[in-house]
């Protein structure tokens, strides 16, 4: 399934999308995606409902985060050789970990503001996966059956207070809306292999990153594993796996930042797609 939640900021309903590609409103039977709605017994019995009979969600309807209540909201830094190579940094022996304040998760199609006196805003389409089940000290085995499914993301960065403030990423990665999730979440069985997802971003309509998932230095199994060996990982939290090659920070001679007007535009196949304004 393709699960959404559809509606104004802080008012946001569930739904899904029915085999048309068309939204459809679940609120009638379910109160929202929180994290018990992710679990596997939870997300049989959301399969089992036939959409059709479901209201349609009026076209244009704002779509939301696609999991209500987020505990957790981590990230993973250099995580795609190109990227690194771009960046003229090693390649990690270990999965780089940083977090996002829960405050930057943002609807796909929302705006982007850029913190005031911004001048080095980026981007980053990330390769997002939510938690289903309690995850801690899992073997890569069977790490993958803790994840409820898929999702896009943009890791929206700003790269003077990442850089220059003093080390800590997440300064420069925790603005207001620096965190767009969506537009839906595709439960894992819809997703024969996480390492086999196109991404493309486009700025004002030029692309600007192009890659696959199989380019991932640590795959989504050995991230859930190695993440579950000093934190436990909860049903819903959103973890982001990393960007490829062609952030604006690693544009030669020149790196190329984001102003107030530009348009980013993300697309990763099942995965759907985003609709950013800088403003």
């Amino acid at each position: 399934m393709k699960l959404l939640r559809h509606g104004p900021v802080g008012q946001e309903k569930p739904g899904a999308l029915d085999a048309d590609g068309q939204a459809r409103d679940l609120s009638l039977l379910v109160p929202d995606f929180t994290p018990d709605w992710l679990a596997p017994e939870k997300l049989q019995a959301l399969a089992a409902i036939d959409l059709r009979r479901m209201p349609l969600v009026p076209k244009g309807t704002r779509l939301g985060v696609p999991v209500a209540g987020v505990r957790q909201f981590v990230a993973i830094g250099l995580n795609y050789r190109k990227h690194a190579e771009e960046a003229g940094l090693e390649i990690p022996k270990e999965p780089v970990v940083f977090t996002k304040a829960l405050t930057s998760l943002a609807g796909p199609d929302d705006d982007v503001r850029l913190p005031p006196g911004s001048e080095a805003g980026d981007w980053e389409i990330e390769l997002g996966f939510v938690i289903g089940t309690i995850a801690r000290n899992v073997p890569v085995q069977s790490a993958l059956s803790h994840v409820a499914g898929y999702c896009l993301a943009n890791d929206v960065s700003e790269r003077d207070w990442q850089i220059k403030r003093g080390g800590q990423w997440g300064k420069g990665k925790s603005f207001d809306g620096f965190g767009p999730v969506g537009p839906w979440l595709v439960t894992s069985d819809e997703i024969a292999d996480p390492q086999a997802i196109p991404l493309e971003l486009r700025v004002n309509d030029e692309v600007r990153q192009r890659s696959n998932t199989a380019d991932m230095i640590f795959p989504v199994a050995q991230l859930v594993s190695y993440l579950s060996q000093f934190m436990t990982l909860l049903p819903g939290d959103v973890v982001i796996t990393g960007t490829p090659q062609g952030v604006g920070l690693g544009i030669k001679p020149t790196p190329v930042f984001l102003r107030r007007g530009d348009v980013m535009t993300l697309s990763a196949g099942p995965l759907g797609t985003q609709r950013q304004q800088v403003v």
